[in-house]
């Protein structure tokens, strides 16, 4: 039998919990500053920290949830996360505007998460001074986002879809669809 990493999480999991019940008792700030800072820390001790802050300063996150180094998370107090869920080194999760990650989900290296965009309208005004519009994502249970895809705001990914790699998604999937290109558009169902 395989030894994945949901065993070890679950072998270990009074003790995660422990860490986090005192974490409760630490300032919103510095767990903010604690989590910033641990950002780079390797190994299981990096993935613990990472969690059990991520925990506290997150909508919700659920079990054996992974994420690596290198990963940076913004407004994570609009992220919401199932269980075993993967988020591979140099990832950017800019989640102003709400994303949610179902269960059973990996998310390959060097993805973008993206709930906003920037306000073009008015051609007056330079775009940097028009502010921004946020949309929540959506991405459901058992897809797997190849690396360096790009999810922008607004888009729901059906439970079952394989993003691939480089991909620019810019419109909802269908469940169990494999989509790829920029913009991403249909290669073919998984049957």
């Amino acid at each position: 039998m395989q030894y994945r990493g949901r065993d070890k999480f679950y072998k270990y999991k009074k003790a995660i919990d422990l860490i986090g019940f005192f974490l409760k008792f630490i300032p919103h700030r510095i767990k903010l500053f604690l989590f910033n800072q641990t950002r780079m820390v390797q190994g299981n001790v990096g993935l613990v920290i990472r969690y059990v802050l991520l925990k506290k300063l997150a909508k919700s996150i659920g079990d054996n949830v992974s994420i690596h180094p290198s990963v940076y998370i913004f407004h994570a107090e609009e992220l919401d996360i199932g269980n075993n869920v993967s988020i591979h080194p140099m990832c950017y999760i800019e989640a102003q505007g709400g994303i949610k990650i179902g269960n059973d989900v990996s998310i390959a290296h060097a993805v973008t998460l993206l709930s906003g965009n920037h306000i073009y309208s008015d051609i007056n005004t330079p775009i940097k001074d028009q502010g921004m519009s946020f949309s929540k994502t959506e991405i459901e249970n058992n897809v797997w986002i190849g690396a360096k895809a790009s999810i922008l705001a607004g888009v729901k990914i059906s439970s079952g879809s394989i993003i691939a790699a480089g991909a620019v998604v810019t419109k909802n999937t269908e469940i169990n669809s494999i989509v790829g290109g920029i913009p991403a558009s249909l290669i073919k169902y998984r049957v």
